[in-house]
This record gives structure tokens, sequence and C-alpha cells, in this order.
């Protein structure tokens, strides 16, 4: 048995380094997201949205609890820490976790959790608070994946309260005044630079980045960027044992 459990480690740590040799492939892809995102964004702060069906469509059916996607009693949970100002965030948000959404998520073999990692600039931070503040109202996801696809340019002023709470409207939040509140208190803040902290342990370096925990880890294990719906997958897959 001993013997056993020592080949079957070896073959998930196989597996795990595996998915890190997609990096080069990586590299290419994160080029042609930033240069197809770069062509079609705006200077941001036009706050006209866009998206909300397609994020409704998406998430529908789907429980949420604070920014964690997905039936609470799913074996494997994946997290993804990201910052909203993040371009290449947004395209991993429109092309690669919809595919793991309706694999995975939507299967119940993993849920998936959005940690913030506000490594932009100071515009970051408010924004985090606030999908924070909408996950307490059940609508975190929703306001994650809006303001995703509504994007302005990093560091260029757009993360207004308007914009925020234009965001928060179009992803069903139902009480406004309770979300604001809730964004601006100190609890909300420190949970903000605590997961932030948090990424800073598990040495990661960028965004996206993501971590699993499951029957095959040992506890939360840091992946790093993975380049692709199906290498996701088969972290997923790994981390299950």
């Amino acid at each position: 048995m001993s013997a056993e459990r020592s080949q079957a480690e070896q073959e998930r740590r196989r597996r795990v380094v595996q998915l890190g040799s997609a990096a080069a492939f990586l590299a290419i892809v994160v080029i042609a997201v930033l240069i197809v995102i770069g062509q079609s964004q705006t200077d941001g702060g036009d706050t006209s949205l866009e998206g909300a069906d397609v994020v409704g469509q998406e998430l529908a059916g789907i429980p949420q609890d604070e920014l964690v996607l997905g039936d609470p009693g799913a074996p494997v949970t994946l997290v993804e820490f990201g910052d909203l100002q993040c371009p290449v965030c947004k395209g991993y948000a429109e092309e690669v976790i919809p595919d793991v959404i309706d694999s995975k998520v939507r299967s119940g073999a993993a849920k998936i959790e959005f940690r913030n990692f506000t490594i932009i600039s100071e515009e970051s931070v408010p924004a985090a608070a606030a999908a924070m503040a909408a996950g307490k109202q059940g609508r975190g996801w929703n306001f994650v994946e809006l303001f995703y696809r509504n994007q302005g340019i990093e560091r260029s002023g757009y993360v207004t309260d308007e914009f925020l709470t234009e965001i928060a409207r179009g992803a069903g939040v139902p009480d406004i005044a309770k979300w604001k509140a809730d964004r601006e208190s100190r609890r909300v803040l420190s949970e903000v630079s605590a997961e932030t902290a948090e990424a800073e342990q598990l040495g990661l370096g960028g965004t996206p980045s993501f971590a699993m925990e499951g029957p095959g880890t040992r506890g939360l294990e840091p992946l790093g960027t993975l380049g692709s719906a199906g290498e996701i997958e088969a972290a997923i897959e790994a981390a299950l044992g």
C-alpha cells in the first residue's frame, strides 16, 4: 500500500509539472489577448454596459456564496487570483473561464473562487472592494464578469463611484445602499488586503494566477498562470486524486 501511495503521489506531481510546460505557449496566448484587447478597449469612463445578458446566461442556476461560484460541496476548489483592471484577466473571463464553468463547475466537480490580487494601481482596491460587497448579496460573480466586459484602460481613472455603481446595478445587486456601505467598510478593505497578501505568500507573480485544493493536493497548491481551459480542467482532474 505504501508503494501504491508513493506511485500515486509521483503520478499526481508529474501531471501538475506537465501543466507548467505550457509556459511558452502561454506567452503567445497572452500577447495575442493583449493585442486583441488593446485594439478594442476605450479609455474607460463610458458606463453604458455591455454583456449583462451574456453574464446572466453564463451564471444562471449556479449557486454563489461571497465570491465562490458552484456547489459548496464540490470536492475541488479552483482559486483565481485576479485584478479587475488586468486586461489579461478580462481575456480569461471572456474566453477561458466560461468553458471551465460549463465543464467543471456546473457538473459539481469543482467550485471556483475569485480572490483579489490588487497589483496594478490604487484603482484596483475600490474595484476589489466593490466586488466583495456584491458577493455579500449573492451577486459577486455577476459583478466580476460584468466589470471585465466593461473594463477600461488600466490606470486611466475610469474606476469611479459612478462606474462601480452602474456595474453593481447591472449585476443585479439588490440593495445598492448596503453595497455602498459594505464596499467602503474597513472590514471589506481589510479582506482585500488579506487576499493580496495571500497571493504574495503563495509566490504568485501576476494576474490571473491559479491555485487548487482538493483530495489530490496538499492544501492549497499554487499553479501559476495556466494557458487554456483544457489545462485548468486537467489540473482539476489531478486535484480530484
